[in-house]
Parts: structure tokens; sequence; C-alpha cells
């Protein structure tokens, strides 16, 4: 059994995703972020970093004790092996999937989060960092779009790089992107989400979640999320 330390965001989507399409045996574990709960030591002592998601597989597969792991991207490779599926095998596939993966921990997550920040959240609007995301932002769509271009998924095969891209592409509405510009993201993105494994993961403690033009935090969040309850941090969940 897997113990799935979870709060419905981008990042923790990913791996509620994955659970689901692997079909993983899990219990989940709430984490309101918003409240500190990722701030107890029992958390810590599980990611180091007190960021969501996290898991302990009590069962992990070379029979010794319970593996803790934080870090989504290491999560997904984490599953994908253990389940034995949604990753290539061929070597030069696999480097090519990496590369994607690593795309969505270094850019995707990263800028959309930024952009989301300075954008939905900051109460001090400074146009310079929002502009300077929104541009990054729109060039990692037109790069995702490029690369779906001649392809169904991003690495071929439907593999952990889409369930890790797909949550973060969800957040377009709420960052005012239009995906009419980017026709191949659009189909991709409305393709994926007839997944049931993916809904299943996506709907996750729905009750919870953000809703869509209603993302900006209360007080206490601000505490919790950004170290401080009024000027604008680089801070992101």
């Amino acid at each position: 059994m897997i113990e799935f330390y979870f709060w419905p965001t981008p990042n923790g989507w990913k791996i509620s995703i994955a659970l689901e399409e692997m079909q993983l045996p899990y219990e989940v574990v709430p984490v309101n972020i918003g409240r500190g709960e990722q701030f107890t030591p029992e958390f810590q002592s599980i990611s180091p970093s007190n960021r969501m998601p996290a898991i302990v597989d009590r069962d992990p597969d070379d029979g010794g004790e319970p593996l803790a792991l934080a870090e989504s991207g290491v999560i997904l490779r984490y599953l994908a092996e253990k389940s034995g599926n949604f990753f290539p095998r061929d070597r030069r596939q696999r480097y090519a999937a990496e590369q994607w993966l690593m795309w969505q921990m270094s850019q995707l997550g990263p800028m959309l989060g930024q952009h989301g920040h300075f954008a939905l959240y900051a109460r001090e609007r400074i146009p310079y960092a929002v502009d300077r995301y929104r541009r990054e932002t729109l060039r990692l769509f037109k790069e995702l779009d490029r690369r779906l271009a001649d392809r169904e998924y991003i690495c071929d095969d439907f593999t952990i790089v889409d369930m890790a891209c797909w949550p973060w592409i969800l957040t377009y509405k709420s960052q005012q992107i239009d995906l009419a510009e980017f026709p191949n993201v659009r189909r991709w993105y409305d393709n994926l989400k007839t997944r049931p494994g993916l809904r299943r993961g996506y709907d996750l403690l729905k009750d919870h979640r953000s809703r869509r033009g209603s993302e900006a935090p209360d007080e206490e969040a601000r505490v919790h999320l950004f170290g401080q309850s009024g000027a604008a941090t680089n801070k992101t969940r």
C-alpha cells in the first residue's frame, strides 16, 4: 500500500493521476497546505522541504523498509518503474521522455507557478514580474504546441510526461491563456481529459480544490504558502 500525501494542486494532481492510471493501491493522506499541515515534524520526516506531494511505499519491491519519497518528478519515475507502465523501455525513447519530464519540472511548472503567483495571488501588482512570467508562459505553450504538431502524446505514447504536464496546462483559464492560439495543445488537452483514470485522479478531494476565478488565498493561507500576509514573494506551491 502506498500512503499518498496530497492536496489538490497541479503538482499533487500529477501523482493522483499516475496512481489512478497505474491502478496502484493507495491511501490518501490530506495535507492542507493552506493551513500549514505541511510543516508538521511528521511530514517533514517524509518531505524534507515541507512540500507536497509525497509518498510512503509500505510495500517496496525490494522487500525492505518503507520507502519515503518527495518531489513529484522522482515520484512519477518511481511509480512508473513499480507499475512497469507509462515510461519507455527503449533507451533513446527513455532519454527523450526524461528530457521532457525535466522540461516540465524545470520550466513549465516553475514559470506557470510564478505567473500565477504574480498575476493572481500577489497583493502588490508588479508589472515587470507579471510581464516577464507571462512571456515565459506563452513561450512554453508555443514550445509544447510545436512538440505536439505531429504526435498524439508528448512522447508518442501516453506516459508520465503527459501526466506531469496536463495539470499545469489545466490552469490556462485562470492564467488567461487562450488555448485557441495553441491548437495542438488544445487537442492533446481535450483528449487526455476523456481518460477515466485521469479524471479520477483530478477529482481526488475535489471539494477542497480552488474554484476557477477565486484562487486567491485567504490571510492564513498566505502565511503558510508565501511566508507572509502581505507583500508578494517568489515562493510558490
